[in-house]
């Protein structure tokens, strides 16, 4: 819950930055000068960059969320069985192990987003996060495939 919380105040922030970006944006283009049109349509892109890859991200985070409760609600979710060092953070060992047996696991039923799903946890775990996210991508289209 709280790292809901955060990610919406991030981004009702980022939104601000986006309308205050945009509104000096629109000034410079009002401005009519051969130099502050070209840099005012400059400067509205970049609001419009920021404001898709925020629509993706949270879009990403909505269906990896939905696979999360749909597993949960099947008693699919990965047990924790990771060791932890005594600051609290995860032993590489222990993740590496533990993603050798997810691999392995969705090398067996490669068309089964429930084991993409957790070798996508395996990698976060393995601090590997692209590799996570695109794992986590499969399974969110294994998923969309496999509904009517």
């Amino acid at each position: 819950m709280r790292a809901r919380l955060t990610y919406c105040a991030l981004a009702a922030v980022l939104v601000v930055y986006f309308v205050l970006v945009g509104s000096r944006g629109v000034l410079l283009i009002r401005q009519g000068t051969l130099l502050t049109v070209p840099f005012g349509i400059a400067v509205l892109v970049l609001p419009g960059i920021g404001a898709w890859f925020l629509w993706q991200t949270t879009r990403f985070a909505r269906r990896a969320n939905r696979l999360a409760r749909e597993l949960e609600a099947e008693g699919g979710l990965p047990v924790d069985e990771l060791e932890r060092t005594p600051s609290g953070r995860v032993d590489r060992a222990s993740a590496d192990a533990v993603f050798a047996k997810r691999r392995a696991e969705t090398e067996e039923s490669p068309r089964d987003w429930r084991s993409w799903f957790r070798l996508a946890v395996a990698y976060y775990d393995a601090r590997d996060t692209p590799r996570a996210r695109k794992a986590m991508q499969r399974a969110i289209a294994l998923h969309a495939a496999e509904r009517p």
